[in-house]
């Protein structure tokens, strides 16, 4: 090289080099040079290089170099570049031991590097081991500047202590600190996130109020958090005061609004907001479209996606593998799986090389569609195609056997992972004993865990769960809790979904006095029981007859910060019904939709319904009826309140209504149960309204509601005579009609028959006698 060649000209080489090992290979090649030595300049372009491709070990070489070469005092912008790299891959430890090491060298610390330590810290949720970096600073007489006020405002944020965060925002100015739009807005945030919106909005005015508005970059962040809670609309209200004050949406605003839309399922105002900025002049970008597919087929608008893709393409961008993935994705969880299919091939001619998440979808996709053996093709092709087979591959394709039954291909999979170069996790082993307990193998399931220990896969949470909900569902009580008490000595905390896997199936063992044990068991090992926890608890306490105490929940529920459910109240229903205290019942259902804003259901109204027509309180039941039938109510009557109201009208007498309601059941589209029909049946025979309750029994015909023998029959004719013979003589022998109300029904059909048959038979007489008078 030329004797002219000056550090200048290095670091705008070195700058310019994509390769970070060809820049440094030419950084230690001038070192050769007569005349020429590297400087700061040179030394920290070279560090940065390093640093921002990841490449630590040459970065700390090139460091180690710099010091010897470099009076230490000055290092201090490199040592924060360092520090900075080193927190944006989540090397904390390493990042800490460059700040501590700043010292040890002679190069002290000034509030610049304090900052950027304790904002990596706070970052990655290192927030006390911030306090303590802070309260050294402080110790060492460095003055704290706005950063790092914002940072610690930042801190106060994460640890949801917004007030906190607050004050120190207010008491800045008295520290010779001016107020900053980062600042407020860090605040702002931290009220978004915990829920505060009244102050949020209040200190968003403030802070317009002040003078200060956010740059795009800053309020860019602050939509992020609003929009990762789905609040579009204040979202938008914000945007609308920035930009009334000269703040400029950019790309990233777009992808971000697109992004949150998109996670709400709101496509339409995400399309919307796309051609809004697009109008505006604002160009998307690849980012802008993926977000956009992506969203699609997550909700399952794939077409619509695949539409997008290809404006993507006349726009000038070229889709890429998330595109693509994201589709075949969509496809194939819509059960198209052909469709992902052609997709695929033509994406390959299109330059596309398939992954291990393109190969995990079809696999996915190909079990949906029950085809398993495709599943295992394709698994193979990726395989064939050199396809790394990670653990998420494999899991899929275990998973995909175990629910499809194939446990013992499941099993083989599972054991010959590790001669394929790809060991199982504890996740591999939850997925096979998931599908052995679902098929009631639960005992090979639980000696698969046992197997799982002995080559060292610590069973989690999930493995025992499972388990349990097993030996649960088999009533096998005592296996259930010894795993409970197993699950301490692994090192594993036995969770909400423990405890009321447990209680589910004591309770459904009839086993009340264990519920109550288990639940107080719970309560004291500090396990936090949830609503689904208590409607256990209501149930068994209902059915052993203990409706009081099960009431009492009522309050302890409201109590423990937690809304009584309707499942909660259904169940508290019908233990006062089974109970005899059905004024209770219809106290508690009106109090239900007064007290707690719950609105009944139809099943809801089905408890009350059924006990009363039990009770022949039949107009107290057709007031509730009457309300389910009003068109401003969510809950309509189904098959079951019908037969519940016919039944019920039946019993006391009332054929009219009985019969009336039949008849409106099967106009509704519903079909009455055979002893539904027997009950109305036999009531209109019993008032000797023969020609009703055989128009009953035509119409079941129609209905095609006939024994099956009566489907044997082929010749029309003879079918239209012998089916309601057949129905009536099948209604007897189940026991559906009475043997009195057979023979009416039986004379009625043969009667109609005669008519039928006489009047064609009059038809047959007079036609000629007509065509003579023609």
């Amino acid at each position: 090289m030329s004797r002219a060649l000056l550090p200048k000209h290095v670091s705008a080489v070195v700058m310019c080099q994509k390769d970070p090992f060809k820049a440094l290979e030419m950084f230690n090649s001038v070192k050769k040079e007569d005349g020429f030595m590297h400087t700061l300049s040179t030394y920290k372009c070279m560090i940065e290089k390093l640093g921002f491709h990841g490449e630590f070990e040459a970065m700390e070489h090139v460091l180690a170099e710099m010091r010897m070469n470099i009076d230490n005092r000055l290092l201090e912008g490199v040592y924060i570049g360092a520090m900075r790299h080193y927190g944006r891959k989540g090397k904390i430890e390493e990042a800490v031991n460059v700040f501590h090491r700043m010292d040890f060298y002679n190069c002290e610390p000034s509030v610049q590097s304090y900052n950027a330590i304790m904002n990596i810290l706070v970052e990655y949720g290192y927030f006390n081991q911030s306090h303590k970096v802070y309260m050294n600073m402080i110790g060492n007489g460095i003055i704290p500047d706005v950063y790092t006020y914002t940072i610690r405002i930042k801190c106060f944020c994460r640890t949801s202590r917004p007030h906190a965060a607050l004050r120190l925002l207010n008491n800045m100015p008295s520290q010779g600190c001016e107020f900053n739009a980062v600042a407020y807005c860090t605040v702002i945030s931290g009220f978004y996130e915990g829920n505060y919106r009244i102050e949020a909005c209040e200190l968003f005015e403030v802070m317009l109020g002040k003078g200060m508005c956010p740059d795009v970059t800053t309020f860019n962040k602050l939509i992020h958090t609003l929009l990762k809670k789905g609040d579009v609309q204040e979202t938008e209200k914000l945007l609308n005061k920035v930009m009334k004050r000269g703040v400029s949406p950019n790309l990233f605003t777009l992808n971000i609004f697109i992004q949150g839309l998109c996670k709400r399922g709101s496509l339409n105002g995400a399309v919307r907001m796309l051609d809004g900025f697009m109008k505006e002049g604002l160009t998307p970008d690849v980012v802008t479209y993926n977000t956009l597919i992506f969203g699609l087929c997550k909700n399952f608008k794939v077409e619509e996606a695949e539409s997008y893709m290809r404006k993507m393409v006349n726009n000038g961008f070229q889709p890429d593998a998330f595109t693509y993935n994201s589709i075949i994705d969509g496809y194939c969880k819509l059960g198209m799986i052909q469709k992902a299919d052609k997709f695929l091939s033509d994406a390959i001619f299109k330059g596309f090389v398939p992954d291990d998440f393109t190969y995990c979808s079809l696999i996915k996709g190909f079990f949906q569609d029950g085809d398993a053996d495709r599943a295992i093709a394709v698994f193979k092709e990726a395989m064939g195609k050199g396809i790394k087979l990670n653990i998420g591959l494999f899991n899929t394709l275990v998973k995909g056997l175990s629910e499809n039954g194939l446990i013992l291909q499941a099993l083989q999979l599972m054991n010959e992972m590790s001669e394929k170069g790809c060991s199982p996790n504890i996740w591999t082993y939850n997925l096979v004993i998931n599908g052995l307990c679902k098929m009631g193998y639960v005992s090979d399931a639980s000696r698969l865990v046992d197997d799982a220990i002995a080559k060292g896969y610590l069973p989690d949470i999930f493995t025992f769960n499972t388990l349990i909900d097993g030996y649960c569902k088999q009533l096998n009580l005592n296996n259930a809790i010894e795993i409970i008490n197993s699950m301490w000595s692994h090192g594993v905390t036995p969770d909400v979904i423990t405890y009321n896997t447990v209680l589910n199936g004591l309770c459904k063992s009839a086993k009340y006095e264990d519920v109550a044990c288990t639940f107080q068991a719970m309560m004291e090992k500090g396990c936090i029981p949830n609503i689904i926890t208590y409607n256990i608890v209501v149930e068994s306490l209902c059915k052993a007859r203990k409706v009081n105490e099960a009431l009492d929940m009522l309050q302890e529920i409201r109590n423990k910060g937690l809304t009584p459910d309707i499942v909660c109240f259904g169940t508290l229903m019908s233990g006062l019904c089974s109970n005899g205290d059905l004024d209770g019942a219809y106290h508690l259902f009106r109090r239900m939709k007064q007290y707690y804003d719950i609105s009944p259901t139809t099943s809801t109204y089905n408890i009350m319904i059924n006990a009363l027509c039990g009770k022949l309180e039949m107009s107290t039941a057709e007031k509730l009826f009457c309300e389910m039938c009003d068109s401003d109510s969510n809950s309509v009557p189904d098959c079951f309140t019908y037969r519940v109201m016919i039944d019920g009208f039946c019993k006391a007498g009332n054929t009219d209504f009985g019969y009336n309601f039949l008849l409106k059941k099967i106009e509704k589209g519903f079909i009455p149960a055979l002893v539904t029909f027997g009950r109305v049946l036999n009531c209109l025979c019993m008032k000797h309204r023969v020609h009703e309750a055989v128009g009953i029994i035509h119409l079941m015909v129609r209905k095609g509601i006939v024994p099956e023998v009566v489907n044997s029959i082929f010749e029309v004719d003879k079918k239209e005579i012998a089916a309601p013979k057949i129905l009536v003589e099948d209604l007897l022998k189940k026991g559906h009609v009475t043997y009195s109300a057979y023979e009416l029904l039986y004379e009625g059909i043969r009667d109609k028959n005669d008519s039928k048959n006489f009047k064609v038979a009059n038809f047959v007489i007079s036609a000629p006698v007509a065509s003579k008078r023609i």
